[in-house]
């Protein structure tokens, strides 16, 4: 990447200087009422700042990328170093055609009242963007949930965030779809954002529902549970839980947070419902649910003595 744009900056270099000399080797008076050395001039310095500014950016991304601490801060250097270096070309570039950089300025200023007007939805969306890197409500990598869309981040835009959709009309079980989605970044100003993976505590709360019948020796489906949910995610957890109340010390909120997995009970009409209560990241959320299921009902089936499941239901 720098590569490319040192041989940049070495080219505006060359044209900035040719533009000095280039006066003397016109033979031409004029072309189309304007002069020649005019014409040569500016199109050289217009050549300078084009290659002068994609070199800078190319030698100034470069070096911030390779010093970010991650793809999702690479991402976000690169989106900002675009518009900030695209916007300094744009005025530079006005400037040496008009050679009236007040005016530019100025006509600038006009512009953009238009533009408010005129262009009211993609003004509203680069805002979004600005309001997205400041505040972080997401990032590239995320899992998410913006208004009635449902995936993972894969690129933010100034105008759009892109999406690879999670369940949505083919699947389920939050698995992806294939499928990408195309959100306006204008959505996060006036929706609700649900963020599965924030970078400080990329985990949720997850659930796995067994229905046992009321015959059941519930302190013992509940010990098979907990000691189950234990095995397969209970060193992870007490980590990860760690890590939350840390986060949470840092709030005014008061929660008691359980280390290890726990059972609740719920009475249903004709069953008892009980639900394994553990922390997993969100992309292995079925796969974990599906592990436990599977470990929980082969415990359940050896006791039938113990464990008993409701009539309407066949073992």
């Amino acid at each position: 990447m720098r590569p490319v744009g040192y041989l940049s900056l070495v080219g505006a270099a060359v044209a900035a200087v040719a533009s000095r000399f280039v006066a003397a080797a016109v033979e031409v008076d004029s072309v189309w009422g304007v002069s020649a050395e005019r014409l040569a001039v500016t199109g050289l310095l217009a050549v300078a700042v084009v290659l002068a500014t994609y070199g800078a950016y190319r030698v100034v991304g470069g070096w911030l990328t390779e010093r970010a601490a991650s793809k999702r801060r690479r991402h976000d250097l690169r989106n900002v170093l675009r518009l900030a270096f695209g916007l300094v070309g744009v005025v530079g570039l006005a400037g040496v055609v008009t050679e009236q950089w007040l005016g530019v300025f100025f006509s600038l200023g006009v512009v953009g009242f238009a533009v408010t007007f005129a262009l009211q939805q993609p003004l509203f969306s680069l805002i979004g963007w600005v309001y997205i890197m400041v505040n972080r409500p997401y990032q590239v990598g995320d899992r998410v949930a913006i208004d009635d869309s449902k995936g993972d981040v894969v690129e933010v835009n100034f105008l759009v965030t892109t999406l690879w959709e999670i369940n949505g009309e083919l699947v389920s079980s939050n698995q992806p779809s294939g499928r990408t989605i195309t959100v306006p970044n204008s959505v996060v100003l006036s929706s609700h954002v649900t963020n599965f993976t924030q970078e400080d505590f990329p985990y949720v709360w997850n659930e796995v529902d067994i229905e046992v019948a009321y015959e059941t020796d519930l302190a013992f489906a509940r010990e098979t549970m907990i000691r189950v949910a234990n095995d397969v995610v209970g060193e992870e957890m007490e980590r990860n839980v760690e890590r939350y109340r840390r986060r949470l010390a840092e709030t005014p909120v008061e929660l008691e947070v359980q280390s290890r997995p726990t059972v609740n009970v719920e009475q249903e009409t004709s069953w008892v419902k009980l639900k394994v209560r553990y922390v997993v990241h969100p992309r292995r959320g079925q796969r974990t649910k599906n592990e436990l299921y599977e470990r929980i009902l082969a415990e359940f089936n050896e006791h039938p003595d113990r464990v008993k499941f409701p009539v309407s239901r066949n073992r």
